[in-house]
């Protein structure tokens, strides 16, 4: 797809080593799984760089010596407008690149999952009926299947993606579990100025399969926020649930031997500067340090919530259907007032569909697929259904040392640096797995060769904004994500790259790298302040993680699309327990924030029925 010639030119090669010859191959497998859209576009640029080689020297890239490759290449890096473009079609090569050349060791003997009680959705009968539906199974949809099993329904829970075994996580490249793990193959992206990616996971436990394992609590003057500013007085119990959400995913401070260096640096330099730092706390008891995290734990260190709140929502009756993706949200219009939900119609990869009927349905699939969910399903009528996105913007920096950091052994996201979080921002020393570079290294053709060489000496952080909502989620059968970046985010991102920077330079970097392909390295902080002089956010490689907010629950029902207490408004027997229900920004990772919510909707939800049920079986 991409040709020889291309990564050819990008990486240098000349012919001498193996690992080189095989990164096309790599890569061709990669890009296959990801979006039309995106292979399009990769294939256009790769086209256009082919045909600027023919107007250049008459030929293609592939029959360039390495020596003609080098000077196309300095041809095209002369046109700042191209630069960007260029930098953008370096990432998928990078990442095969450095999925050949530094594979991932072998996983120790991974233990044995708790059980789930887990159907293909082929498997399933084409009608069927239940107390209740779980639509998604990551934070909030396991915690809503546990809570409403535990009372005693009959919970079937719908998956879209599969269900995928610690064991199965030890037997792959990161990379080749990176596009199954993850909707769109990790490629989903939010449209605006600037664009962001903006990953998000898609297997029996959702995110919380690839997320980085950090649990932050709900800070107090957030909850307060959302009390009396919006209303969702749930809020106000959250303490407690939070308590409870620590114990079942039995998180706690990471120790200091598992760190790994790039956390290490982190902490040392934010020491010496006299920042408010620390270990993160995360759900990993006995984390061996891996750098896997985001592509599934090979160790089952991480207790995603397929590994602690599933098993028990299972063995308390409920059951997981996997393969199935909602179509629509059943209704029941023939009694008076508000429609009530009646259950849900699926369809499997066949094409053929089913149903199950049910007076409960639990929206969890997301705060990027629940409001267009709710459309099909002649629910989202509300103003404000999709709108208030809100997101953590996200950028990173990298510092060079002398010494080999090796940032891919240890915790993935190891150290939190929270001396500027009370002005929304959150510095992580965040690495990436064996083989994944999570930064775009600088240059083109041999200076981009001799990055790569030296990637071992990087040690990564990044940082996430606490956001004013500005996204919106449109689409009904597939989703469209806008998001416009406010100003005064854009004004933290900077602020957050020279702060970023200055740690680096305290932990004893030789250099920073920014990230910005017109002033991609500094070697003093007067000369990171000077690059940074008239760069704007749009210059940098912007992501952003942790949707949220969508269908968010309060008590106005002009702005909010649910309740007060997580019901949707307009009919009956719909509860909303994703990243969605949430009024704001949370302002840290989330996951804690998501289940907690899915708690005190469901507890409250079951506090308001008739204690006796007669549970129906699917």
């Amino acid at each position: 797809m991409t040709g020889r010639g291309m990564v050819a030119a990008l990486l240098a090669d000349t012919g001498d080593e193996e690992w080189l010859a095989r990164v096309p191959g790599r890569l061709d497998t990669f890009l296959s799984a990801l979006p039309g859209p995106v292979r399009a576009a990769v294939q256009a640029a790769t086209t256009a760089v082919d045909a600027y080689a023919v107007l250049h020297s008459g030929r293609r890239l592939a029959a360039l010596t390495p020596r003609e490759r080098e000077t196309v290449l300095g041809s095209l890096a002369a046109r700042p407008r191209l630069v960007p473009a260029l930098d953008l079609l370096k990432v998928p090569v990078l990442l095969a690149a450095a999925t050949e050349r530094t594979p991932a060791p072998r996983a120790p003997v991974a233990p044995e999952d708790p059980p789930l009680d887990c159907t293909p959705a082929e498997e399933w009968p084409a009608r069927a009926t239940a107390d209740a539906v779980v639509v998604g199974s990551g934070a909030g949809g396991a915690v809503a299947a546990r809570t409403l099993a535990r009372a005693g329904l009959a919970v079937v829970v719908l998956e879209e993606g599969e269900h995928h075994t610690t064991a199965s996580f030890g037997r792959r490249a990161p990379l080749d579990r990176f596009t199954e793990l993850y909707r769109d193959g990790g490629a989903t992206a939010a449209l605006g100025d600037p664009p962001l990616l903006l990953p998000v996971g898609r297997a029996v436990g959702g995110t919380t399969v690839v997320n980085s394992g950090t649990c932050y609590r709900t800070p107090d003057h957030v909850l307060d926020r959302w009390s009396s500013r919006h209303g969702f007085h749930l809020a106000d119990g959250f303490p407690a649930r939070l308590d409870e959400i620590e114990r079942t995913l039995r998180v706690a401070t990471q120790p200091l031997d598992v760190l790994g260096t790039n956390g290490l640096l982190a902490l040392a330099g934010a020491g010496r500067l006299g920042w408010r730092a620390g270990p993160l706390r995360r759900n990993a008891p006995g984390c061996k340090g891996s750098c896997q995290c985001v592509v599934g734990c090979p160790t089952g260190a991480k207790q995603s919530v397929q590994l602690s709140v599933l098993p028990d929502a299972c063995a308390h009756g409920a059951r997981i259907v996997t393969g199935a993706r909602v179509l629509r949200i059943l209704l029941d219009h023939d009694r008076p007032g508000p429609p009530r939900a009646a259950g849900i119609r699926a369809r499997r990869a066949d094409g053929s569909e089913l149903e199950i009927l049910s007076p409960l349905v639990v929206t969890a699939a997301g705060a990027l697929q629940t409001p267009p969910l709710l459309r099909r399903s002649g629910l989202g009528g509300h103003s404000r259904t999709g709108r208030n996105l809100s997101v953590h913007p996200a950028t990173s920096v990298a510092g060079r040392f002398t010494q080999p950091v090796t940032s891919w052994e240890g915790v993935l996201q190891s150290t939190g640096v929270e001396e500027l979080h009370d002005r929304g921002i959150l510095i992580e020393a965040t690495a990436s797995p064996p083989g994944m570079s999570s930064f775009v290294l600088p240059g083109l053709g041999r200076a981009l060769r001799r990055e790569l060489e030296g990637a071992d000496r990087l040690a990564i952080l990044g940082a996430m904004i606490a956001d004013r909502p500005g996204g919106r989620v449109l689409g009904r059968d597939r989703t469209v994500v806008r998001y416009r970046l406010h100003p005064l985010d854009g004004a933290r991102l900077m602020t957050a790259v020279r702060a970023m920077g200055r740690i680096l330079f305290a932990a004893g970097a030789l250099e920073v790298l920014t990230g910005i392909p017109r002033a991609p390295r500094a070697r003093t902080l007067p000369e990171l302040d000077a690059l940074l002089t008239g760069i704007t956010p749009r210059d940098l490689h912007l992501s952003a993680f942790h949707p949220a907010g969508t269908v968010a629950a309060g008590s106005d029902p002009e702005r909010a699309p649910a309740d007060a207490e997580g019901r949707l408004r307009g009919v009956e027997g719909v509860l909303v327990t994703d990243a969605s229900v949430l009024p704001s920004c949370p302002e840290v990772n989330p996951q804690l924030s998501i289940m907690a919510a899915a708690l005190a909707v469901t507890e409250t939800y079951l506090e308001g029925e008739p204690s006796s049920r007669t549970s129906t079986s699917a």
